[in-house]
């Protein structure tokens, strides 16, 4: 009978394709892609005037266990058992001539059960406070400052022969953490903006909130 009913279907031009196309833009809480609509606006992102930032989305690639941008300015050693390595994740970055800003994006999402994959970004974040508090302990060279310090965000200005803007943002009702970074070598020929910090924070956050449905109240 249900032999039957697929011929009649075939027939009538009714089938549906087993794998249909997702849409790229957004995805459920638990999602085993990026969304394009997670990554921050260019005209949110600093700079953007001096710049013209691109689309992130259209420049990520995928970051296999990736590492925030300050440590790798910090010298901050591996973290043990990171989550980062099975988190589904893309980055993308931006280059320019030296003295000027550079940019590097990321977002990393936890596959599974939210509850899981929201402790998981939890974990990822509060070790790179820890990490970056630590900054000059790691490498003398470096005069790391907070300049917002909130439960699920973060932004650091770091001093030293590289001069790096860090931001990071975990939300953990969608499983997911997500950094923006500028630096540059020192002194930029283009200055910092004046601006909030926290504004920026919010720019860099809400779009998680639109990317996976539902996630946010």
């Amino acid at each position: 009978m249900r032999l039957v009913i697929a011929m009649m279907l075939v027939a009538c031009g009714l089938t549906v394709p087993p794998h249909a196309a997702a849409d790229s833009d957004t995805c459920p809480p638990n999602c085993d892609s990026i969304p394009d609509a997670a990554w921050i606006a260019p005209w949110a992102m600093p700079l953007n005037a001096r710049y013209t930032w691109p689309r992130l989305s259209g420049v990520a690639v995928t970051a296999v266990a990736p590492r925030f941008r300050f440590e790798e300015l910090c010298g901050s050693p591996p973290v043990a058992d990171d989550p980062r390595a099975y988190a589904v994740a893309e980055r993308a970055t931006v280059a320019n001539p030296d003295g000027q800003w550079q940019l590097q994006a990321t977002v990393m999402h936890w596959r599974g059960e939210t509850w899981r994959g929201g402790q998981l970004a939890d974990d990822v974040f509060h070790h790179a406070v820890t990490a970056l508090r630590s900054c000059q302990r790691t490498n003398p060279s470096t005069s790391p400052s907070l300049t917002f310090d909130g439960y699920d965000r973060v932004a650091a200005v770091i001093s030293g022969p590289v001069i790096l803007r860090q931001y990071i943002v975990a939300t953990p009702a969608n499983s997911t953490v997500t950094e923006l970074a500028m630096w540059s070598t020192a002194p930029p020929q283009t200055p910092w903006p004046m601006g909030s910090d926290e504004s920026l924070l919010d720019a860099l956050g809400a779009p998680l909130c639109t990317a996976y449905i539902g996630s946010c109240g």
